[in-house]
């Protein structure tokens, strides 16, 4: 049970140490209750039982976490660097994974080549080639997984080499992971797999699924950038729920800003130019045609952006 507790109390650490004005932007206090929600749901159930109501919530906070852990990358969350290393390690704790690899995998890798032909988890990489279809939905998060680890054991030489202490802190989260997995596992091993475990697992499974969402289908050649057809949108209610991860072309072109800006930036900047293809009105909806009732009605699969000679 004091595993389970182990990200609440990290995150009541951060509340009590650290003021909220130390926060860069106010509007974190949702992330901060998005962190503090998690641990506390999977702790009630843990002692009084599984809640079905109460599961979903903690499914839908996985997703939350997930797009916490992306944001915090791109925009520490505090001004206080001691702060933001708490955070990297609460946030370990409560995706399952460790915070280090969005900066590879992410920044230096997505941002930088864009699902161009350099991205490493471009969705047009695999076997299947240029698809949008549930099966390509649901596997490549395996796919990018396995193109993806190497990359994180090339990055952590590196930094071992130039930056040890550094990458001792990279290592200190995966045994923080794992150590929280394996003693929850020793404690109760049904309860730990199916309130701990298979939750983060979930979230993991979307955090990676986002990419194909936002990309499959979309344009990866070399004009991509200048015509901003290389990502797909999401409005509705995915935004203010999850920290606004709909508004891709936004978010790519403005990396470094907050997510409460890109609302903004969406709509002034960037919505009349995209093409409407690649804005939807919702995510749910969007999943129930794209993935479902295409398989059926072959007018409601999705049109590819990319060239031929640009699928590699």
């Amino acid at each position: 049970m004091m595993g389970v507790t182990g990200a609440a109390r990290c995150v009541s650490r951060l509340k009590g140490r650290i003021g909220l004005p130390a926060l860069h932007n106010w509007r974190d206090v949702q992330s901060l209750a998005y962190m503090a929600a998690l641990p506390g749901l999977m702790a009630w159930q843990w002692v009084y039982g599984l809640n079905w109501l109460l599961y979903g919530l903690t499914l839908f906070l996985t997703l939350g976490i997930g797009v916490v852990h992306h944001n915090h990358t791109h925009r520490r969350m505090w001004r206080h660097r001691r702060a933001n290393r708490v955070t990297d390690m609460c946030l370990t704790l409560l995706q399952g994974h460790p915070t280090f690899v969005f900066f590879p995998a992410h920044m230096g890798n997505h941002h930088r080549h864009t699902h161009g032909r350099r991205d490493l988890a471009r969705t047009y990489r695999y076997g299947g080639g240029d698809t949008n279809h549930l099966a390509g939905y649901l596997w490549h998060p395996f796919q990018a997984v396995g193109s993806l680890y190497p990359l994180f054991w090339r990055w952590l030489a590196r930094l071992r080499r130039y930056r040890p202490g550094a990458a001792r802190y990279c290592y200190a989260q995966y045994a923080a992971w794992l150590s929280l997995w394996g003693g929850l596992l020793v404690i109760d091993p049904v309860k730990a797999f199916v309130l701990v475990i298979l939750p983060q697992l979930h979230g993991l499974h979307w955090l990676l699924a986002t990419n194909y969402l936002q990309h499959a289908h979309a344009d990866g050649g070399p004009h991509r950038r200048a015509r901003l057809t290389y990502a797909r949108n999401f409005e509705g209610w995915v935004n203010p729920l999850l920290f606004n991860i709909g508004l891709h072309t936004a978010h790519h072109e403005h990396g470094r800003v907050h997510w409460s800006e890109l609302k903004s930036l969406h709509r002034n900047l960037y919505r009349d130019r995209i093409d409407p293809r690649l804005i939807e009105p919702g995510l749910v909806s969007y999943m129930l045609r794209v993935f479902v009732l295409s398989l059926i009605w072959s007018r409601y699969r999705s049109e590819s952006f990319m060239e031929p000679q640009h699928i590699v």
